[in-house]
Order: structure tokens, then sequence, then C-alpha cells
């Protein structure tokens, strides 16, 4: 099996005004995504969960099962994209939600465990404060026990819930936070962030160290500034990736209530898509390259992120 090689471009590469372009629409965000090369032909049919036929020969094959999610980058890639699409497309005023990690106060491994522990207490919750929506995230800790991020979306301002009474409610732990989204514009870069991640001084870190070196399994490591409780501006160390190899294979990384909705994604010239954004700020770009010398494969693909609330923020501090 060839390995496609990726390399992010200096110079970033945008579509002719007549060009497709992918857009898709996530509440205040909205990404434009451009492929100089398409493929719109599937070329395998998967039989069952092992097998799968290859179309343009016949043949039938098996499919290579995982041990862990970190052997397959793009899968665990897609998921947290797919995560960050729905926090962004559901969470349009943070006013409405409160951001919430429930612990266990016990070493809890049991995944089965884990998905029936959040149901029992989303319905308990649910009865006391009323309804409300959810998206929650599932993530092991250093030593393999598992704790929570969730969610909670109102559809009006979210009420004050106290930490003490959440704990209380959740049974299963007493190191349960309640938080606000204040002045967060990104909402799904911002929660899901460093869920791939673990902190280097983490006493439950999985993997030791070498001389202060992460190992290649470990990834390369990061340095993430920011303002605590007090306003002092601290600075942590994260190993990329590190997180990522404690996932069971076939794990479902979060899980969303009925009602949360998926983002819009459609297909048109770039030209439209530009002015649609016209009014919003923006926020990433990059452009990468693919290429596979064996198959004599290359393609440039373009990405940009607009952001909608940010440009609303710097209009009022005006």
């Amino acid at each position: 099996m060839t390995k496609i090689k990726k390399e992010v471009l200096k110079e970033n590469v945008r579509p002719c005004q007549n060009e497709p372009v992918r857009f898709k629409e996530m509440g205040n965000i909205s990404e434009l995504m451009y492929s100089q090369s398409r493929n719109s032909n599937c070329k395998i049919m998967k039989i069952d969960a092992d097998h799968y036929i290859f179309i343009e020969t016949g043949e039938i094959r098996e499919f290579v099962h995982l041990e862990n999610r970190a052997d397959d980058l793009n899968s665990v890639r897609a998921s947290l994209g797919k995560l960050r699409d729905y926090l962004n497309t559901n969470i349009v005023d943070v006013s409405n939600c409160r951001w919430v990690t429930l612990t266990y106060a016990e070493n809890m491994t049991d995944t089965k465990r884990l998905y029936n522990d959040f149901r029992k207490f989303n319905q308990r919750m649910r009865y006391d404060i009323g309804h409300y929506e959810y998206i929650v995230a599932y993530e092991p800790q250093g030593r393999g026990a598992w704790h929570m991020h969730m969610v909670m979306i109102f559809d009006h301002k979210a009420p004050f819930i106290e930490a003490k009474h959440m704990a209380d409610i959740w049974k299963l732990g007493t190191n349960v936070t309640v938080k606000r989204l204040d002045d967060v514009d990104n909402v799904g870069a911002y929660l899901t962030g460093y869920l791939g991640d673990m902190e280097v001084d983490d006493k439950n870190f999985p993997v030791q160290l070498l001389d202060g070196v992460p190992s290649p399994i470990n990834g390369t490591i990061k340095e993430v500034t920011f303002t605590d409780e007090t306003g002092q501006q601290k600075t942590k160390k994260f190993i990329k990736g590190a997180r990522l190899h404690l996932y069971p294979p076939g794990f479902n990384l979060y899980s969303c209530s009925k009602g949360i909705k998926k983002p819009e994604v459609y297909y048109i010239n770039a030209k439209d898509a530009e002015k649609k954004v016209s009014a919003d700020t923006l926020t990433f770009e990059r452009t990468i390259k693919l290429s596979d010398d064996e198959k004599g494969f290359t393609n440039t693909i373009n990405y940009r992120y607009y952001n909608k609330a940010r440009l609303q923020k710097q209009e009022v501090k005006i």
C-alpha cells in the first residue's frame, strides 16, 4: 500500500469564479472547499463488515481492521471534523449553552457502561431542568479511565446550574464542572481542539518520554498559551495525537440528541460562494497538495473558513 504525500503550500490556490466549490454552512461558520481534481465514482461496494468488491476488477477483498483509532488517522480526523461541524451548526448563541465535564470517582474503563451511564444521567437531568439538546464527547484519560464533555443547548438563555447540583444528579463523582462559553466565537474549534492531544505533564501519561522528547508514536509537542481564571497567562505542552491511541477500534467519539441539526452542504460556483461570505470575516485558509508518485496522482485542495460572529463582535466595539 502506497502512502499519499501531504504538503502544505506556502501560497494559497483559489478557484476561478466559475469553478465549483463545496459550500458548508454551520451556524456562524462557513467553509469553502475547492478541489482541483474530483472523483465522482465510488470504486468499492461493501458486502459485509469484513469484505468489499473492488468494482473495476470484480475482486472480493477483505477490509483491514485496525487495532486502535491512531492506526487510521483519517478516520479520527473525520470523526473530530464531524463533531466540530455539529457544534458549530447548533451553537449560534453561546448564551443558550452550558459546557459540562463529568468525571468518575473511580477508574472507570468500561465503554459499554460509559454510554449507559450517560443515558441515565441525561434522563435524570432532563427530568430536573426540562428539555435541551445535547452533544457529548467521550474522552479517555492517560490511565485508561473515561470522562465526558457535554454541551447542553437550550432554545432560550441557559439556566444557572450549580456544579454541586449537577454532581448530585450525575451520582458517579464529585469532580463536575459547568462553564459558560462567553467570548467563544468558534465553538467547534474551541471544544474539539485537544480531544486527540494529551498534556505532557499529565501524571497518567501512558508512555514515558525520552529526555523530554516524544518518541514517534507519541507525535510532536505543541505549546498552548492560555489565560487562567485569575487572569494570568500560562503555557501548557501537549503531545499531538497521543490520546488517539487510547480509543478502542470502532468507538464512537461522540453522540447527539435527536434534535441536533446537520450542516448544510452543497456545490455552487466560487463566485456565488464568495458572495455569500462577503460580509463575513476570513479566519483561516490553507492549501494542501496530495500526491502519490507510484500512481501518478496529484491534487490540490484549498480550505477557507469564514465567521459571521467575529464580524458582529467587531461591529459592536466600533
